[in-house]
């Protein structure tokens, strides 16, 4: 679970955000970071937040849709009174970032100045140095390239990450998840969930929700075979094929399965498979109203409390206590 993020100055009543946007960055990320903060000051009747934007120079910067945005301020001078800073760009992290904006997000975080990356800003505070040993996400289709690069930031699959007083996500709508989470910890949950209203959202989605990513990215170089293995057994929830099924259907031997998926998974079949169903298992008793022992007979478990047992197991607390949490 994701930590809170403390303010970096506990004694301002309306904590300063600045988003620096670069060439390239997404409007809708951009948006859904910043308009939730607008929204909480709206219906608070008050300045909670109070934002900046910036830029790396005095010229517009166009976004993915070459939609311009002129920003207020220049990213990498002094300046004074920020509690968070937002990075939002587009990945890979092009060429052209300036030395100074990477020497600027040090002395911030030096000065305990809230970092946070949207979408590629994370791999600029990967490359600034000051996401080293932390838990952080960005999207997807990355992962890998920043892995090798960054091997000292923990990356996550994550649909955003809230460690101490850093903040990532993989950018687009998880943007919003992260900043409706943040009003929740900073605000509290009764004006979040107003703000969420006011979005007409039917939730807000964790943090601990994996992206959506493919099985052959989830997997990488893993064998065809591995992938039709993790295939099946994702098309197969509710009626849980056997390790012994699973090889048949895909023509190896149920040894074969087992040390493909002890080689590219560091788990054997059955334990990986339990986990497949106990993740859709927690997707539906957060998004719907079903009783729990529905939602055991639709993820493959004999009884409800095989089901609870198995679910304390892997998650720490009953489908019950996922609900009321």
């Amino acid at each position: 679970m994701s930590d809170s993020v403390s303010p970096s100055r506990t004694s301002t009543l309306t904590r300063h955000v600045g988003v620096v946007v670069l060439p390239g960055f997404s409007l809708l990320a951009q948006a859904c970071a910043t308009e939730p903060l607008a929204v909480a000051n709206q219906l608070a009747g008050r300045p909670l937040y109070r934002l900046t934007t910036f830029g790396l120079d005095a010229r517009p910067v166009t976004s993915s849709s070459q939609q311009a945005l002129l920003a207020q301020e220049r990213a990498g001078e002094a300046f004074v009174g920020l509690d968070m800073l937002l990075v939002c760009a587009t990945g890979p992290l092009a060429a052209g970032v300036p030395e100074a904006l990477f020497e600027w997000l040090k002395r911030l975080a030096t000065r305990g100045v809230v970092l946070g990356g949207i979408g590629g800003g994370t791999e600029v505070l990967a490359r600034a140095g000051v996401l080293d040993g932390y838990r952080a996400t960005l999207p997807w289709q990355r992962f890998d390239a920043f892995a090798r690069a960054y091997p000292r930031v923990r990356l996550s699959q994550q649909l955003f990450e809230i460690d101490r007083d850093r903040l990532t996500c993989g950018g687009g709508t998880a943007a919003m998840d992260m900043m409706m989470t943040l009003i929740g910890s900073q605000q509290g949950s009764q004006l979040a969930e107003r703000v969420s209203e006011h979005f007409v959202l039917e939730r807000v989605r964790m943090g601990d929700e994996p992206q959506q990513v493919s099985l052959r990215s989830r997997l990488g170089h893993a064998p065809q075979s591995l992938i039709e293995a993790v295939a099946l057994m994702e098309a197969n929830i509710e009626e849980p094929l056997t390790t012994h099924e699973l090889a048949e259907h895909l023509g190896i031997s149920r040894r074969q399965l087992e040390r493909l998926f002890k080689k590219y998974l560091q788990a054997v079949p059955s334990r990986y498979y339990l986990g497949l169903r106990l993740q859709q298992a927690r997707k539906l008793l957060r998004e719907s109203d079903r009783p729990a022992g529905e939602i055991a007979l639709q993820t493959g478990f004999s009884s409800a409390a095989h089901f609870s047992t198995a679910y304390r197991n892997h998650f720490g607390m009953t489908p019950r206590e996922e609900r009321l949490s």
